[in-house]
């Protein structure tokens, strides 16, 4: 760390250990810290790691449970980011403790876990990045078309969402091939600042009934809502890039166990705001379309059928506003997902090719990080141009299926565990909440691999 950089400020990773935290770089970096205590900033890595959950998938999840239960289901949007400042903060504390990565931490655990990780990561990678790019093209295509002066030139309604998902794709691989930290943490900000202004401004707008949030805390599951609140309590705010945490904490600099205190606020503070995004499409969704009895589609497609709503009710301005917070919502899933899931490949592969924990190939920037990031961008595309085979949505949803239960379990086992140092291991409150969370995601995991193997049978 440069001698004249405050400890709280970013800092990037010595040349040698560019993407990832090692022993020695962890006693380095403890040996050369100045004794200021370190300083929490608004913008950090918890605010990248909640950016990249909050996709337009989860709105749409929270949209849908608003129109079809109104506030019945809002303490279980509360629940779910408890849920996932738990699992975040178990993440970061392992990786500032150990001063390992979450890989090397499972690969303590034993051979299996990358025997599932490695065909999991490229799966989920290939399938999700044409969603990705699908997803962020898809707001592009209903607002350019709307736009005045833009939407008057000849042929631009014409251009197809292909065009645009590619488009979306070449300039996420672009921003975050040099692995520049920073760089995508001000971007990131500057996305959540217009997710901000246009999904809380879209539930400020529809006057929501206090009252009735209010009693939306209280738990309890109307008729045939259980696995909507078990979806939304388990599954806004992340599934792998929840793992990434770790990677972007030492990518700050914050890599010893003096940065916990800072940690756990950033974490808390970044899914606090992640929890405003939830709730105000909650909100949208009941008073905007449950009152009025409206019915949207459950995929993305759901976000551009609201903002025609919002163009009835509100006007076209507000359509076009929305258009653009449903694409800044996609955009910064996907730069995350580019960036973060970039770096735990680059971790795993590293380490299948026998490279020393630490070392530049297996950190951010690196060759291996680049590979991952090719192949989240290019092979996708012929998914965006064949469709996506059943197949490979099935194989997707099976492992992914596995994956959050596999993050809590392990999670539990690491906390516990003899490469924990003793001063941070879990006690036995955060053991059954651990546990607990452990047990939703066994059981929605358990539901989506039955839809899997249905899917397939169909």
């Amino acid at each position: 760390m440069d001698p004249q950089q405050h400890p709280g400020d970013d800092a990037t990773p010595a040349p040698d250990a560019p993407g990832g935290p090692g022993t020695a770089g962890a006693a380095a970096g403890a040996a050369t810290e100045p004794e200021a205590p370190p300083r929490w900033r608004l913008i950090g890595p918890g605010l990248v790691v909640a950016a990249t959950g909050i996709g337009a998938g989860d709105l749409v999840a929270t949209l849908v449970a608003g129109s079809r239960f109104g506030y019945a289901l809002l303490w279980a949007a509360v629940a779910g980011v408890i849920i996932k400042i738990f699992l975040v903060e178990g993440a970061g504390r392992w990786t500032l403790a150990s001063g390992h990565s979450i890989f090397e931490g499972w690969r303590r655990l034993g051979w299996w876990t990358s025997l599932y990780f490695g065909p999991y990561i490229m799966v989920w990678g290939f399938v999700y990045g044409a969603t990705a790019m699908s997803a962020s093209a898809l707001p592009l295509v209903a607002l350019v078309p709307k736009l005045p002066v833009i939407g008057d030139i000849g042929g631009v309604a014409e251009v197809p969402l292909m065009v645009y998902a590619v488009g979306c794709g070449l300039i996420g691989a672009a921003l975050v091939w040099l692995g520049h930290y920073h760089r995508l943490e001000k971007i990131i900000a500057v996305l959540v600042g217009v997710m901000f202004v246009t999904v809380v401004g879209a539930a400020i707008v529809t006057l929501p009934n206090i009252g009735e949030i209010l009693l939306g805390l209280v738990p309890r599951v109307p008729d045939g809502g259980l696995l909507y609140a078990l979806s939304i309590a388990g599954g806004v705010g992340g599934t792998i890039t929840l793992a990434a945490y770790g990677y972007w904490l030492a990518a700050k600099g914050w890599s010893t166990p003096r940065w916990m205190r800072v940690m756990r606020i950033d974490n808390a503070m970044a899914y606090v705001i992640s929890g405003i995004f939830v709730v105000a499409m909650l909100v949208v969704g009941a008073e905007l379309l449950y009152s009025g009895g409206i019915a949207i589609e459950e995929g993305d497609q759901g976000l551009v059928d609201l903002a025609e709503v919002l163009a009835s009710r509100y006007g076209e301005p507000m359509s076009w506003v929305f258009l653009i917070g449903f694409w800044a919502s996609s955009f910064s899933s996907m730069l995350g997902v580019w960036n973060g899931v970039s770096i735990m490949f680059a971790d795993f592969f590293g380490h299948v090719r026998r490279r020393p924990e630490g070392h530049r190939d297996r950190g951010i920037g690196g060759r291996y990080y680049r590979f991952y990031i090719l192949w989240l961008t290019f092979p996708p595309m012929l998914l965006l141009l064949l469709g996506k085979p059943v197949q490979v949505i099935v194989a997707y949803g099976v492992l992914g299926s596995l994956f959050m239960p596999f993050l809590a379990l392990t999670l539990l086992f690491l906390l516990n565990s003899r490469h924990m140092p003793q001063a941070w291991r879990n006690g036995w409150v955060l053991n059954v909440v651990l546990g607990i969370i452990a047990l939703v995601f066994v059981v929605l995991g358990a539901n989506q691999l039955l839809e899997a193997i249905g899917t397939l049978g169909g």
